[in-house]
């Protein structure tokens, strides 16, 4: 018997590999057109409310250099998925398109793993700090400046914030050096000298 395939394209995947007696609807073989991609990245809920359409992403870890990508959907509903450590997470489909020409990604085919940096927030000339060096003090965001190569505790501001870098509303200026990771050994008035990286 011939079963002709509503659209043109690649075999992805044989589910039904062969012959036996199969309900009308069963789905046999995946077919898909592999110049016209797109990623679905399950993303927490908590990321997934930040996240605008046409966001900006960045598409790396899939064995090739880094690629350009835009935000096209957020599902409005998510799911429930179970982390590797066993814990229940609630996710939110996030439809990603290439902004890349297809020879830039041409390599990729259906259900690769890709990792996706969706910018939810950029803005030009802003003062910012590691992350490392912000500490609490009281119910405040704080850090240890250097002031005549002592330290000092100073009360900061924050707005943004990543993973490595955090916005400086207020408290610091451009050029002000800070205690990176203090430890509790460091206190007020404690003389502080800079170490070179790496």
């Amino acid at each position: 018997m011939q079963i002709s395939a509503p659209v043109t394209g690649r075999i992805l995947k044989i589910i039904q590999d062969s012959e036996a007696v199969v309900q009308a609807g069963t789905p046999l073989i995946d077919i898909g057109n592999p110049v016209d991609l797109e990623m679905v990245a399950d993303l927490l809920s908590t990321d997934a409310v930040q996240i605008k359409v046409d966001a900006p992403v960045r598409i790396d870890g899939w064995g090739g250099p880094p690629m350009q990508g835009r935000v096209v959907r957020v599902d409005p509903a998510g799911f429930v998925k179970i982390s590797a450590l066993g814990i229940e997470e609630q996710r939110v489909r996030t439809t990603i398109d290439f902004a890349d020409p297809p020879e830039t990604w041409s390599r990729l085919g259906h259900d690769y793993r890709v990792i996706v940096h969706v910018t939810v927030w950029s803005a030009d000339d802003v003062l910012s700090v590691p992350v490392g060096a912000l500490f609490r003090l009281g119910e405040d965001w704080a850090v240890f400046s250097l002031k005549d190569g002592r330290a000092s505790p100073t009360i900061v501001k924050i707005g943004h914030r990543n993973g490595r870098m955090a916005e400086v509303l207020s408290g610091l200026s451009a050029g002000d050096r800070v205690v990176l990771h203090p430890s509790d050994r460091v206190r007020k008035g404690v003389a502080v000298s800079e170490r070179e990286s790496g």
